[in-house]
């Protein structure tokens, strides 16, 4: 046998392997409310590739291929324990005992590590909480996307109503084309229907009823079967208080805006001020995708490093409040075409950071430049830091952050030396460090910070949504 031959036949092995996973990793996902991760990231729903492809990934940001031979084990002795609602991480079991020394079997130390999600431990399965977008643009159909994924095990967010203006004779087949397909984030997996009698989409089995208004108060969701429900304004057309309380009508219980918010609206970055949500909060702010791309790092190196000052230039895809061609537009330069120029523009980003993270005491500055790509952005933050270090300490630190950390739904890290922003469309992460691209010099120190600033802050917002409705479940093994 040929050493092509080798490498084939051990590809199809773990091909093989792979398959195998699927109905397991499904089950648990339906029957016990079990997310299988590995390295932050969902197998759920995933192709065989696409199962072996992540742990490949995996040399990125852990040094080393993660072998699917290695992860199998760990995942069969989950099938033996009395899970509750969880999160599970199995390429933390694999590097976590490979660490240890005591000369337990894989089934003994899954149980061990998990133990917070079994038994007496475990959470029970909550009931599924109502959720309403408002609006229904960019934004409002990736978040739609995200919902009608994470439905499957049937106790999570439902989606149960989007609200929009009329946009004239079929309506609703048009958004729901939209919503099956997209130009930068491909097709829909899954199946949509449209029942254009009782004004709903099919998505998934998912039933979601297409309300029309022109006016939060024209509506009353009760009348829909819709209660308590949270909603997720997408419109950014109210961003204060007194303007977002118009959505708290009967059937709303909560409100979250999909940009900054204004006045005495908390912005929240989940991984790092979500916990700060007071129970009684009616409404609140997700912040913006530049705002999600650069706290969760910014904390990351205060509190290693101390940050003494900063400045952030993000080099930001176009988006649809641009002009295709040249026209009038109410904000200086952007106006002028989106595709054929680069535009400076502002970023509130940066004065937001003092809302989401009150501990840092430094100025950041900030500014950005619009680009001619329809997806995905870059943060360059430069950062005065409290004290000298070197480049190889901040990339193993911020690798380090982005495998263990409370940060690593957030932050990413990628060794890849040819990439570029399209390698990072469809990114579930806050934003994506660059190695190859991190400068130290004593204590000055730049990094290139990568973000899907589409689907990657819808998934920022699924997770404060999931958060403040309860259906955010512990991730196992916890972060260190």
């Amino acid at each position: 046998m040929t050493v092509n031959d080798d490498s084939f036949t051990n590809w199809m092995h773990r091909e093989e392997i792979a398959e195998s996973m699927i109905p397991i990793i499904g089950k648990l996902h339906r029957e016990q409310d079990v997310t299988v991760l590995l390295h932050s990231r969902s197998l759920v729903n995933k192709s065989v590739v696409s199962i072996l492809k992540t742990h490949r990934f995996a040399r990125q940001i852990a040094g080393e291929e993660l072998s699917i031979t290695e992860t199998f084990p760990f995942l069969q002795a989950l099938t033996t324990l009395d899970l509750g609602p969880s999160q599970i991480d199995l390429g933390l079991l694999a590097e976590a005992y490979r660490a240890d020394d005591r000369g337990l079997s894989v089934a003994e130390f899954t149980a061990e590590a998990v133990a917070g999600a079994t038994g007496d431990n475990k959470i029970e399965r909550r009931e599924g909480r109502d959720v309403v977008l408002y609006g229904f643009g960019r934004i409002g159909r990736l978040v739609a996307r995200l919902l009608i994924e994470k439905a499957g095990s049937g106790n999570g967010l439902r989606l149960r109503a989007i609200v929009v203006r009329r946009g004239g004779d079929q309506d609703i087949v048009k958004r729901a084309s939209l919503l099956r397909r997209d130009s930068i984030h491909g097709q829909f997996q899954g199946t949509i229907t449209v029942d254009e009698a009782t004004g709903t989409i099919s998505a998934n089995g998912n039933e979601i009823k297409v309300i029309y208004a022109n006016d939060p108060s024209e509506v009353d969701y009760t009348a829909y079967g819709i209660d308590n429900a949270i909603l997720i304004d997408n419109t950014g057309k109210w961003r204060d208080r007194e303007g977002l309380s118009a959505h708290l009508r009967p059937g709303i219980d909560k409100v979250v805006l999909t940009a900054p918010g204004k006045g005495d609206v908390p912005n929240i970055v989940h991984g790092v001020n979500h916990d700060d949500i007071k129970p009684d909060e009616r409404i609140l702010s997700c912040a913006s995708c530049t705002t999600n791309a650069i706290v969760p790092p910014l904390k990351a190196m205060n509190d290693e490093y101390g940050v003494l000052r900063g400045h952030v230039e993000t080099v930001h895809s176009f988006t649809n409040d641009q002009n295709l061609l040249d026209n009038f537009h109410k904000a200086d330069r952007r106006g002028r075409s989106a595709p054929l120029n680069m535009v400076i523009t502002e970023t509130g980003a940066a004065s937001a950071v003092a809302k989401a993270l009150p501990a840092l005491k430094a100025p950041i500055t900030g500014s950005s430049i619009r680009v001619p790509v329809p997806d995905v952005s870059i943060a360059i933050l430069s950062l005065r830091l409290g004290r000298e270090t070197t480049r190889d300490e901040v990339l193993e630190y911020l690798r380090d952050v982005s495998l263990h950390s409370s940060l690593k739904r957030q932050i990413d890290f990628t060794t890849a030396p040819d990439a570029v922003s399209m390698d990072f469309v469809g990114s579930r992460h806050a934003s994506i460090v660059d190695a190859g691209a991190t400068k130290v010099d004593g204590d000055n120190a730049i990094l290139y910070l990568w973000y899907d600033n589409e689907f990657g802050y819808s998934c920022q917002v699924i997770r404060v949504v999931q958060h403040v409705s309860g259906v955010e479940y512990p991730t196992f093994p916890a972060a260190v």
